[in-house]
């Protein structure tokens, strides 16, 4: 199985880059944290342009995800397609880790 590769473009958009040594260049130069929060209790919430497809060929890419890290709600992960889904499943995730909306 072919793994895609894409690069985050300024404006918020990816790019699909097939040349591998032009996304490692990219990659080592690039900062894939989209957003990060740290609760009081510790709890970390980050979420990261991943740079390759996790959805693995089955359906539209996923290159965002969004983890806590801590908590009750320690492991929890959703993974989007665009920056602008990432954010908002950002800020779901930190209502979720302080305990202000279930988990679906």
């Amino acid at each position: 199985m072919l793994i895609q590769r894409f690069i985050l473009n300024q404006d918020g958009s990816v790019s699909e880059e097939p040349n591998l040594l032009a996304w490692m260049n990219w990659f080592d130069q690039a900062n894939p944290l989209i957003a990060h929060n740290r609760l009081l209790d510790g709890t970390h919430i980050s979420t990261v342009f991943l740079g390759i497809n996790r959805n693995y060929g089955s359906g539209s890419p996923l290159l965002f995800e969004t983890m806590v890290i801590g908590g009750p709600h320690t492991g929890y992960l959703e993974r989007y397609g665009t920056k602008e889904e990432a954010l908002a499943g950002h800020e779901r995730a930190v209502r979720i880790a302080q305990g202000k909306a279930g988990v679906a």
